[in-house]
C-alpha cells in the first residue's frame, strides 16, 4: 500500500485500475504537482490490479489530470472515474476497514473496537474526522513506535508536537507519559478535532493548542523541548529545519516523519547542517520516520553577504 496524508475534507476523488509500476510512479507525480493539503493519491493492490485513488478537497480540472498521467499510464488515462464524495461518506470511508494500531503499551482504535482494550494498555480512541490522523497511516505509527522507544529509555518532560492532526501523538505521550504537551497546527478544523480527542481521552488539561505553521507561536517560539515531533513532508520539513532545530533542547530528539524513501537524504542533510544525526529510521507502507539526536556535525555558519553581493542581488 502506498498511502498520502488525506485531505481535510474531501469532495472529489478519481480512480484508475493500473499495474504496481504505473500506481507508484503516478502517486509520486501527483503527489509533487499538488498541494499536499488539498489533495492526496493513495495506491493499493486488489484481485484486479492497483487501484489508484486521488482525493481532491476541490474539484480537478479533469482533463488536464489525465493529461499528466498518460505519459505513465497510456490510454488507461481515459478510464480514470471522477466522483463526488459526501462528507458523510468521506468519514465513513476512513473508518471502513480500520484495526486497532499497536505501539506498545499504546493502543489506537475506534469506539467500534473498545472490546479488545486490555487491562495495562494506554488506550486512545479515536475516530475518524475531517481533519487528517487515526493512527493507522505509517507516518503516524511509526512516529508512535518512536515514542515509545524513546521514552523507555528517558521520559521526556517537555513534548512538543508540531502538524498535530487529530493529536494522536500529543495525545499519546500526554496519557501515557502524564506530561504536558504543546501541540500546534496551520488547521483550525485540525485544532479543534484534537482538542475534542483529548478531552474525550481524558488529557485535556495536559495538552496546549495554537494555531500557526511551525513553530511561529508564542507556545513553540523560544522554547526548547526534549521530544518534538513533526510529522509533515519533506518540503516544509526541509525549509523549518532551522527552526525545528531551534526547538530541541540539549541532547533532546526530533522525529520526523512523512518521508517517502526518497525524500530521506535530503531531509536528513538539511538537519545534519543544524547539528543533527541519525540514531534511528524505521520504515512502514512505503513511508520513513526518522529520529534525530543533537550531536551530528556542528551547524553550518552563515556568511554574511557583502555590501557589494547585497547591491547586486536587487
Amino acid at each position: 500500500m502506498i498511502e498520502g496524508l488525506q485531505p481535510h475534507k474531501a469532495t472529489r476523488i478519481m480512480r484508475l485500475v493500473t499495474d504496481e509500476g504505473s500506481a507508484r510512479m503516478t502517486t509520486e507525480i501527483l503527489g509533487e504537482i499538488f498541494d499536499p493539503v488539498e489533495t492526496a493519491v493513495s495506491a493499493f493492490e486488489t484481485d484486479q490490479g492497483w487501484l489508484l485513488e486521488a482525493y481532491f478537497a476541490h474539484p480537478p480540472d479533469e482533463a488536464m489530470i489525465r493529461d499528466i498521467i498518460r505519459p505513465v499510464v497510456g490510454d488507461a488515462a481515459d478510464d480514470a472515474v471522477f466522483d463526488d464524495i459526501r462528507e458523510q461518506d468521506w468519514v465513513k470511508a476512513s473508518l471502513d476497514g480500520l484495526k486497532p494500531v499497536r505501539s506498545g503499551r499504546i493502543l489506537v482504535y475506534g469506539s467500534h473496537d473498545r472490546a479488545v482494550v486490555k487491562a495495562n494498555d494506554v488506550p486512545l480512541e479515536i475516530e475518524a474526522a475531517l481533519a487528517f490522523g487515526t493512527g493507522h497511516h505509517g507516518t503516524t505509527s511509526g512516529c508512535l513506535d518512536a515514542l515509545v522507544r524513546l521514552a523507555n529509555r528517558r521520559r521526556p518532560q517537555s513534548i512538543l508536537d508540531v502538524g498535530t492532526g487529530t493529536g494522536i501523538l500529543a495525545i499519546a505521550a500526554a496519557k501515557w507519559l502524564r506530561v504536558p504537551v504543546i501541540a500546534g497546527d496551520l488547521d483550525p478544523t485540525a485544532i479543534a478535532v484534537a482538542a475534542a480527542n483529548a478531552k474525550a481521552n481524558g488529557v485535556a488539561s495536559l495538552l496546549t493548542y495554537y494555531i500557526a505553521p511551525g513553530v511561529e507561536n508564542a507556545h513553540a517560539r523560544g522554547r526548547t523541548f526534549e521530544l518534538v515531533f513533526a510529522n509533515i513532508l519533506a518540503r516544509p520539513l526541509r525549509l523549518m529545519a532551522v527552526s525545528l532545530a531551534r526547538a530541541v533542547a540539549p541532547g533532546g530528539n526530533l522525529v520526523l516523519s512523512g518521508l517517502l524513501a526518497r525524500d530521506v537524504p535530503g531531509v536528513l542533510a538539511a538537519y545534519r547542517a543544524q547539528g543533527f544525526a541519525l540514531a534511528e529510521r524505521r520504515d512502514r507502507e512505503g513511508w520513513a520516520a526518522l529520529v534525530l539526536r543533537r550531536g551530528g556535525a556542528a551547524p553550518r555558519p552563515v556568511k554574511p553577504r557583502s555590501a557589494k553581493s547585497c547591491r547586486q542581488g536587487r
